[in-house]
């Protein structure tokens, strides 16, 4: 079982998840989760309005994919 916080806003949603040892499946896991949810109750997710921020503090930062929602791609902020 994965676990995530989810703060809401209003009509605005943040998920924070942490990934380690480079290893995204958890979180990518939990956005297609997320991304169920929401059509199953029948809202719908803003892709161009998204943003996906990674705050990564090693020294040898690596880059990883965009996150896909129904096959759009997430913008990434630095």
């Amino acid at each position: 079982m994965h676990r995530s916080n989810h703060i809401k806003f209003a009509d605005d949603t943040t998920v924070v998840g942490l990934i380690r040892k480079n290893n995204e499946s958890a979180y990518r896991e939990e956005m297609q989760r997320l991304t169920a949810w929401c059509k199953a109750s029948n809202l719908s997710l803003n892709v161009e309005k998204m943003k996906e921020m990674a705050v990564d503090f090693r020294r040898a930062q690596s880059d990883h994919s965009p996150l896909n929602i129904d096959g759009s791609n997430v913008e990434s902020t630095k």
